[in-house]
């Protein structure tokens, strides 16, 4: 493209100040996820010590955060992760294959983050309803457990297949141009504030210390296995932070992107790891750490938000608060399909993914083969136990996205020291070397089934860009001059 054609581009409007940035971040973060992993984080650290998994994956999150804020300060750009790592490893050859890499495992975390939302939906039915309707799932629903070991399974019951369609539902009205979302983003939003408001303010109100932080017993010490009990609770943290760095992948919107992204990512950082750190307190200051089933299966049937509600209010309350939950995950799988559908297809568009993702519906006008290979992934995780598939999403992304990046800010500073840099990380280098302590302690921790998952993610996708690359005749198969 000359600079003609340059010119001539309309460019994208930046009306995102450091509120609106905050709050998008913010609103990408807080949903369901947090109340379906507080139970799982106590397996993994009994009573009090689980909140150390909220503050050491917010640790990391903040570092992490200063590795986002130094990119999406000098390269403002719409992409995040992807414009990234194909300008600090370099266009033209290395930054070609991560930003492959980064959307060949998007393709895996992507649909097993949207899945676990209806997974959720499965689990707070099952614990919102009453007995009679988690009895009726339980006599119903067919459990495969193919790899005991790792304790990996699949179930097909009434829940998972309520999920399913709801699923099914999604991609129907997303095969078709969508003029709501704003409306429905709105009514998700509302939903989840009234949630977390509600259990605030009752906790708050009936807060019990002795039973927020009882340690009497068997965890009056610290813990067997601490070490890896740690990194599993963080795993589960991580997974409800993800979204800190949402406000990069939108640098083209932002006004005066050198200060504004840095501070909206640092700020909902710091807003997001207090406000789960009350939640936790507020719901466990009422409902007693040992009462909370901490084993897979009866996880399945269990909702912590509704047992508190149950304790305060009744049944009524435990049945309101299980619908609006619901109705969360539905909205928020509506919106993150929507995007996520579309970043396969824009990199393909722009000729550095396969092309046939970059195909639009001739008459709905949609990138339909994206939308129906993501949503058909989506569909086929929904029927895998919630905390698997967590794990299987993180660890994919750490190799690829999270650790590739903070190589490629260093790597950026020592190719293009002259870049404007509006933003310099703090202490650096010391937050990338935190970081990468921390994301690898956090893979390590996820076992065996999940190293080898993130390494053969890694592995097959290389593979998959050097077919690739010698089909299209580009690096590293080009033509020699």
């Amino acid at each position: 493209m000359g600079h003609a054609d340059q010119e001539q581009t309309p460019a994208l409007q930046r009306h995102f100040g450091l509120l609106h940035a905050t709050a998008l971040n913010v609103s990408m973060i807080v949903g369901a996820g947090v109340f379906i992993t507080i139970p799982p984080m106590l397996g993994k650290l009994p009573g009090p010590y689980a909140l150390l998994g909220w503050l050491a994956a917010g640790v990391l999150m903040l570092f992490d955060g200063l590795i986002w804020s130094e990119l999406g300060a000098a390269l403002p750009g719409s992409g995040g992760s992807y414009l990234y790592l194909l300008e600090s490893y370099g266009r033209d050859r290395w930054g070609r294959l991560m930003a492959f890499l980064f959307i060949w495992q998007f393709l895996i975390s992507g649909p097993l983050e949207v899945a676990t939302g209806l997974i959720a939906i499965s689990i707070f039915l099952n614990g919102g309803l009453g007995k009679g309707f988690a009895d009726f799932d339980k006599q119903w629903t067919v459990q495969w457990t193919f790899w005991p070991k790792e304790n990996l399974s699949v179930a097909l019951g009434p829940t998972r297949l309520i999920a399913l369609g709801l699923g099914v539902l999604i991609l129907i009205l997303l095969w078709r141009r969508i003029t709501t979302l704003g409306r429905l983003t709105l009514t998700v939003w509302v939903g989840v504030l009234v949630v977390i408001a509600w259990i605030l303010i009752e906790g708050a109100i009936r807060f019990d210390p002795q039973v927020a932080v009882d340690r009497s017993g068997g965890v009056a010490g610290w813990p067997d296995d601490f070490g890896t009990g740690l990194g599993g609770a963080m795993i589960l943290a991580m997974y409800s932070y993800l979204g800190y760095y949402n406000v990069c992948y939108i640098g083209d919107e932002v006004r005066d992107p050198g200060r504004t992204i840095p501070r909206a990512i640092l700020l909902s950082a710091v807003m997001v790891c207090v406000l789960f750190v009350g939640l936790h307190l507020a719901m466990l200051g009422t409902v007693p750490w040992r009462t909370v089933p901490t084993d897979d299966q009866t996880l399945q049937a269990y909702s912590l938000p509704a047992e508190f509600m149950k304790r305060v209010h009744g049944q009524w309350a435990a049945v309101l608060v299980t619908l609006l939950l619901v109705w969360s995950c539905f909205g928020s799988g509506f919106a993150a399909l929507l995007g996520y559908s579309r970043i396969p297809y824009g990199a393909a568009r722009y000729g550095h993914f396969f092309s046939g993702l970059g195909r639009v519906h001739p008459v709905h006008r949609i990138p339909h083969r994206s939308l129906l290979l993501v949503g058909g992934l989506t569909l086929f995780w929904s029927f895998f136990d919630l905390e698997n598939v967590i794990k299987a999403l993180i660890t994919t992304r750490i190799l690829e996205q999270f650790v590739g990046q903070l190589f490629g800010v260093m790597l950026l500073r020592r190719s293009q020291p002259d870049l404007a840099r509006p933003y310099r990380m703090w202490l650096y280098p010391l937050p990338c070397a935190v970081a990468l302590v921390g994301w690898l302690y956090m893979y390590v921790c996820a076992g065996v089934a999940f190293i080898v998952l993130g390494l053969a993610t890694l592995a097959v996708g290389v593979v998959a860009f050097l077919l690739w690359s010698q089909h299209t005749r580009r690096w590293p198969f080009d033509a020699v001059p």
